[in-house]
């Protein structure tokens, strides 16, 4: 749980405010952008924000000068700042929380991520909570490239903490933050695709109810074309998708019916290798 601390010397004081002022200035940005219709706002895309986001946060960490090179404790340095922030996101809705807090928060993570500052332990950990906590309400303020900025800094985090399962939930909403943040609704939709059946490769798992939507299309389609009773053209469905039939084991189909068995073969032994593949990965952190 993050802490809600007060700043603890001038120095964070003088911090906070100047991180407080980029985050007005870089608002009246975001808000211009988010003001335009749906429309042209897809074709700019977040990207040019991104880089005066960028600028913004270079600015401060320019002046990030600390006494010391160790915070005293295991807080945040600036986690007066976005621990408010994320407590809205536990209790209330997203939209309820202001863009300028948010981006504000942002800001704040970043100079910590960036700043000069040996973070131990529990502090990186700390600030991958916070990371992951700033996603949803990004997404939900309509700037989904900034939410993948804050998934990719938390799986990096996660990942210096060896925390895989945090690094790989983070590694699925970063991939789906990307697909909202495409300009080309094709590209969205698209995207969907792999979501749904594997979670882009973290959540190999789900493609069994791919499978099975397989082999029940399949089943159907070999019935309509198959002359035998329904306990043999299951069985043949279950063997074929696994194990390709040979000639003999197909004679009792009407035109037609010998193709369904090949799509199916082939398809099968594609999504069983995806399948397989993505399973070792996970397993072994490949």
């Amino acid at each position: 749980m993050l802490e809600k601390s007060a700043p603890s010397s001038q120095f964070v004081t003088d911090m906070s405010m100047r991180i407080e002022r980029h985050a007005d200035a870089y608002t009246d940005s975001v808000t211009e952008f988010l003001e335009q219709e749906h429309g042209l706002r897809r074709r700019a895309t977040e990207q040019p924000l991104l880089d005066l986001f960028t600028r913004h946060t270079e600015a401060v960490v320019a002046t990030y000068d600390p006494p010391g090179i160790r915070r005293a404790g295991d807080s945040l340095v600036f986690g007066h700042l976005y621990a408010p922030v994320l407590e809205h996101t536990a209790t209330v809705t997203p939209q309820a929380i202001t863009v300028n807090k948010l981006l504000a928060a942002l800001i704040a993570a970043e100079v910590e991520f960036r700043g000069p500052l040996r973070l131990s332990r529990t502090q990186n950990r700390l600030l991958a909570e916070a990371y992951e906590r700033l996603g949803p309400p990004l997404v939900q303020a309509g700037l989904p490239a900034h939410a993948a900025l804050a998934y990719r800094r938390a799986a990096s985090l996660y990942r210096l903490d060896e925390d895989t399962d945090a690094e790989d939930r983070c590694g699925l909403a970063l991939a789906q933050a990307k697909r909202r943040a495409q300009p080309a609704r094709w590209k969205r939709v698209g995207g969907l695709v792999p979501d749904l059946v594997c979670g882009y490769g973290y959540r190999p798992f789900r493609m069994l109810w791919f499978v099975a939507l397989q082999l029940v299309v399949f089943l159907g389609a070999v019935l309509l074309r198959a002359d035998q009773p329904i306990a043999v053209t299951v069985f043949q469905v279950l063997m074929n998708y696994l194990n390709p039939l040979g000639v003999g084991d197909t004679l009792n189909l009407r035109v037609g019916g010998r193709a369904i068995f090949v799509v199916e073969s082939y398809l099968g032994a594609v999504t069983m290798s995806v399948f397989f593949a993505l399973l070792v990965r996970r397993w072994f952190r490949l």
